[in-house]
C-alpha cells in the first residue's frame, strides 16, 4: 500500500521531543501511556520502554467503549504477564478514569512506603502522560483536571514553565503532555492508524484503505456489521472486498448517473462508521500469538 509511505514523522520532530520526554522524566515518579483499545500495538511508540528505562508504567486502554470487550479483557492480562498495570478506560466519557489513581499508587506502593518510613506522611506522586497523537491524551487530561481544578503553586525544584495539576489525592500530573511518534515504516501500522483516524484521510486513498478494513472485517465476521448493511455470512466468503463495497455503496442508495455504485462515498460511510463503532465493537490487533 504505497500510500501509507506517505505518512512520516520528521526525524528533527522525533529528536526534539525525545529530549523534551527526557527532561519531563526527571520530574515524575511514573508514566502513564494511553494507547487506542483497538490498535494497542499500532497506538504505541516503540522507544517508549527505552525512553522510561526503569520508571514504573501505567498503560489506558482508551476508546475501550468501541473495542471488543473479551479482546480488551485479554491485553490487559497480556500487560499483566510483562509485569505492567493496564486498565480499560474511555477518556471521553471518563469511564474507567476513577481506576486511575488506585492503579499508580498501586505500582508506586514501594516508593510510597519507603517515602512514608522516612517519615513523609502523605507523598505526592508526579506522572507524565505520553501518547501518540489522536490518541485520546486531550480528553484525558481535561476530564482529569475538570474534576480536581486546583493547579499545583511553584515551588522550589519544579522546572519554570511546567504547570502541575493535582488529579487525586497525592497524585500530581505535569499538563505538558509527551506527544510521541507511531512506528510508521510498518505499513500495517500506518493502515491500522488510518482505520481509526489516527492520520489524516486527506494523504490516503479512501477506497483502497475501506477495502483494506473490509478484508480484516470479513475474516471477523462481526454479527453487527451483517446486520447493519442485511448481509448473510456467506456474502463475506464468496465475494472480494472491493464488491462488497459496492454492495454495502447499493444498500445505502449510494448511486452516481447510470446507476453506478458512488464507492468513495461509500468508503467515506465505511470508515465513518467503524470510527463511531456503528459496526460493533471491533478490536482490530490482538496480543502476540493469540
Amino acid at each position: 500500500m504505497s500510500e501509507m509511505q506517505t505518512i512520516q514523522w520528521f526525524p528533527g520532530h522525533m529528536t526534539k521531543t525525545k529530549r523534551q520526554i527526557q527532561s519531563s522524566l526527571k520530574l515524575v515518579d511514573a508514566v502513564a501511556e494511553i494507547i487506542d483499545a483497538r490498535i494497542p500495538i499500532s497506538s504505541r511508540n516503540p522507544e517508549l520502554a527505552k525512553l522510561i528505562q526503569n520508571k514504573p508504567r501505567v498503560i489506558l486502554l482508551n476508546k475501550c467503549d468501541m473495542a471488543n470487550q473479551t479482546a480488551t479483557k485479554m491485553w490487559i492480562d497480556y500487560f499483566k504477564k510483562q509485569g505492567i498495570t493496564a486498565i480499560a478506560v474511555d477518556c471521553k466519557s471518563g469511564r474507567g478514569l476513577n481506576q486511575f489513581p488506585s492503579a499508580v499508587n498501586a505500582v508506586m506502593s514501594k516508593k510510597i512506603a519507603k517515602l512514608k518510613e522516612k517519615g513523609m506522611v502523605n507523598p505526592t506522586i508526579r506522572i507524565m502522560i505520553v501518547g501518540i497523537p489522536n490518541v485520546g491524551k486531550s480528553s484525558f487530561i481535561n476530564k482529569m483536571v475538570k474534576k480536581n481544578r486546583a493547579k499545583v503553586e511553584d515551588r522550589p525544584g519544579v522546572t519554570r514553565g511546567n504547570q502541575w495539576y493535582t488529579i487525586a489525592k497525592g497524585l500530581e500530573m505535569l499538563d505538558t503532555p509527551g506527544v510521541l511518534w507511531p512506528k510508521f515504516d510498518d505499513k500495517l501500522v500506518g493502515e491500522h492508524l488510518a482505520f481509526t483516524g489516527a492520520v489524516k484521510d486527506q494523504i490516503l486513498d479512501i477506497e483502497l484503505l475501506s477495502v483494506r478494513l473490509l478484508d480484516f472485517i470479513k475474516k471477523l465476521k462481526p454479527a453487527d456489521f451483517i446486520a447493519r448493511f442485511k448481509l448473510e455470512e456467506t456474502d463475506l466468503d464468496n465475494i472480494d472486498s472491493y464488491e462488497l463495497l459496492q454492495i454495502i455503496g447499493k444498500k445505502r442508495g449510494m448511486l452516481i448517473s447510470g446507476g453506478e455504485i458512488d464507492t468513495e462515498r461509500a468508503a467515506i460511510m465505511l470508515l465513518d462508521e467503524f470510527r463511531s463503532a456503528k459496526l460493533g465493537r471491533i478490536t482490530v490487533e490482538m496480543p502476540y500469538g493469540e
